[in-house]
């Protein structure tokens, strides 16, 4: 069986995997990083995004051998170093963006890498950039709301879907 390295939240990792498995698969069952999780088996929710090498990635479409040597992020690694919430999961939590909180993980990993890539979106390329993920109790209007709070706008013209 293939040989696994990756450094992931900063930590050197690796293990033995199947060719097949999946690195949402390696990172819950091998390495217990179960923040990212599994909702649709078919790449259309969101729920497993992780960041590998600074890109937001599906990590129910990779392979762990594909991330053989890659810096991967999961939802345990955006903490503060003292442990505390970063300003996205800050946000999350100051305006309600989450409630059962089973697609919250892939929300902030995809509001993290929009905001590193775009550090003012509109609500309009929020909302788009947001396609690729499912949320089946929210509504989106408090998660677009805690991603343009995160990015330190105004919120208060956000009007309600």
């Amino acid at each position: 069986m293939p040989q696994v390295k990756m450094t992931v939240n900063g930590k050197s990792v690796g293990g033995e995997v199947e060719g097949r498995t999946l690195l949402v698969d390696f990172l819950r069952g091998d390495l217990r990083l179960t923040g990212t999780h599994v909702g649709c088996d078919t790449s259309q929710c969101g729920a497993c995004v992780v960041h590998v090498n600074g890109k937001a990635v599906k990590a129910c479409t990779m392979f762990a051998v594909e991330a053989d040597g890659a810096d991967v992020g999961t939802i345990e690694g955006q903490a503060n170093a003292d442990g505390s919430l970063n300003v996205i999961q800050q946000a999350f939590q100051d305006h309600h963006g989450l409630q059962c909180g089973f697609c919250t993980p892939g929300m902030v990993m995809s509001a993290a890498a929009l905001l590193k890539d775009n550090p003012k979106p509109s609500e309009a390329e929020v909302r788009a950039y947001l396609e690729g993920n499912i949320c089946r109790c929210t509504g989106y209007h408090n998660i677009v709301k805690a991603i343009m709070a995160a990015s330190g706008q105004d919120v208060s013209a956000i009007a309600a879907e």
